[in-house]
C-alpha cells in the first residue's frame, strides 16, 4: 500500500489524522441531497432518548418496567438497590425523553414505559445481545 504524499494546508498526508481523506473530494450534488433530508430535531430526539438509556441506573429501572409492567417508586427502589430519591431523578429523565410515563392512584405514583420506551430498550438489547 503506498502512501500519498499530497501537501494539504502545509501539512503531509502521512501527518493527517487518520479517518480524513488526503484530497478535498466532495460530491457536492449527492452531499447537498443528503444534508436536505436530515433532521436535526428528530436527531437531537433520537440522541435525548439514546442517551436515556446510557445510565446504567436508568437501562436498570427500564428494564425492571419492562418485566414488571407497572411499578411504584419504592418497587423500583427495592428492585434496583437504589435509594428512592435517585430513582426519581431517573425516572423524570426517562419520563422527560418519553420512555415513561406515570399515574397517580391516590397518594403513589405508578410508572410504565411507553410504547417507544419498550422498542428503544428492546432494540438495545437485541444489539448487545442480552437476552430479553
Amino acid at each position: 500500500m503506498s502512501r500519498r504524499l499530497t501537501l494539504i494546508r502545509g501539512q503531509r498526508s502521512s501527518q493527517l489524522p487518520e479517518g480524513r481523506c488526503d484530497l478535498l473530494c466532495l460530491d457536492l450534488p449527492r452531499a447537498e441531497a443528503i444534508r436536505q433530508r436530515l433532521c436535526p430535531e428528530l436527531a437531537a430526539q433520537a440522541a435525548g432518548r439514546a442517551r436515556a438509556l446510557a445510565d446504567p441506573t436508568r437501562l436498570l429501572i427500564a428494564l425492571a418496567l419492562r418485566d414488571g409492567r407497572e411499578l411504584c417508586v419504592c418497587d423500583l427502589a427495592w428492585i434496583t438497590s437504589r435509594a428512592e430519591n435517585l430513582v426519581g431523578h431517573h425516572l423524570r429523565a426517562l419520563r422527560a425523553a418519553g420512555l415513561a410515563d406515570s399515574r397517580r392512584e391516590h397518594k403513589i405514583v405508578f410508572y410504565t414505559l411507553t410504547a417507544t420506551g419498550r422498542q428503544l430498550l428492546d432494540a438495545h438489547l437485541e444489539l448487545t445481545q442480552v437476552a430479553p
